[in-house]
């Protein structure tokens, strides 16, 4: 992806030269920043549009229906392999998840900056997450809870994590040169986990499903956002020109 602007912002200056000569160094890259901006503020708008219909008849039916319909799914197999996910999404989890990360990183790739950046995405949405929590102040869902829960309701915070940081190494795994097998497998894994985390908050009984919905839209705010910003940054570092 980073070749992909690189080649994209050169076409750019290239095409504005003779139009924006005394611009033409900068102008580029305020046009992809305009447009990283774009596409975070779309985001933001479509978590504001779902915010704001939480209360409607139509959101509540739709979450009433999808609960009901994995909540009959309880079986003993299902209850383990969700409540493996759900904790695979806590703090825990992501702290064993990322002492692996970061030996592999080490060892194997012989980096730590993807690990940095993959540790700040999801301390971004961490941190939103709970300002996000406090503003709306939705209560849980008023059924069984098969875990204990003590935050409020949305968006929720394991979907929202999951999203952000597996959603990020789905992006650092498509852009290595792997077998095209390899890649596929590993993308198919990080999105099963992520569906897996989200969709196991609703089988236990702790969220509602449009909270995993609000919570894969921030999660994915912040991916994108974050991509577009550690690679402008990398652009910025490479090209002498800037």
């Amino acid at each position: 992806m980073r070749q992909a602007i690189f080649t994209f912002i050169n076409k750019i200056r290239e095409y504005l030269r003779p139009l924006f000569l005394k611009y033409d160094q900068k102008l580029p890259y305020i046009i992809t920043l305009i447009t990283a901006l774009i596409l975070v503020v779309g985001g933001i708008n479509l978590f504001i549009e779902l915010t704001d219909t939480l209360a409607t008849d139509m959101l509540i039916n739709f979450d009433h229906e999808v609960t009901q319909y994995v909540l009959s799914l309880r079986n003993p197999a299902l209850t383990n392999y969700f409540l493996f996910m759900t904790y695979l999404g806590d703090v825990y989890g992501y702290l064993i998840v990322l002492a692996i990360y970061l030996l592999i990183s080490f060892f194997v790739f012989k980096k730590w900056k993807y690990v940095a950046q993959t540790s700040l995405v999801l301390l971004l949405a961490t941190v939103s997450n709970m300002m996000l929590k406090r503003f709306v102040d939705r209560a849980r869902p008023g059924i069984e809870h098969m875990v204990s829960v003590e935050t409020l309701s949305y968006p929720s915070g394991h979907a929202m994590s999951a999203m952000a940081f597996y959603g990020f190494l789905i992006f650092i795994v498509y852009k290595f040169s792997w077998n095209k097998y390899l890649k596929s497998g590993l993308i198919g894994l990080l999105v099963l986990i992520i569906l897996s985390i989200g969709i196991s908050r609703i089988y236990l009984g702790v969220h509602f499903p449009s909270d995993i919905v609000g919570g894969y839209i921030a999660g994915l705010i912040w991916v994108i956002f974050c991509v577009l910003v550690f690679d402008l940054i990398e652009v910025f570092r490479r090209d002498p020109k800037t």
